[in-house]
């Protein structure tokens, strides 16, 4: 068994489920990226669908779901996966 811990064990303590907005998931307002890249590359990529989609909580209120980021950043997430 390997004692090395992912990325978001170290540095990151992500909640077990719930939603991420963007500040968390990029960095601001005091939190360190978790993926580092910016708001416009961000936005490319789930376009391109690269990354998960965020989902729509109010007319001008997104957040991603724990769950896909942490899929996404063990490699387990998929274009498919999303809806």
């Amino acid at each position: 068994m390997s004692d090395k811990k992912t990325n978001v064990e170290v540095n990151h303590r992500l909640p077990d489920d719930g939603y991420l907005r963007i500040w968390q998931i990029i960095g601001g307002k005091g939190y360190p990226a978790i993926i580092p890249i910016s708001k416009s590359s961000l936005w490319k990529a789930i376009h391109e669908k690269r990354i998960p989609a965020p989902v729509h909580l109010g007319p001008r209120t997104s957040a991603w779901k724990t769950s896909a980021i942490r899929a996404y950043l063990d490699g387990t997430w998929k274009a498919e996966d999303a809806q």
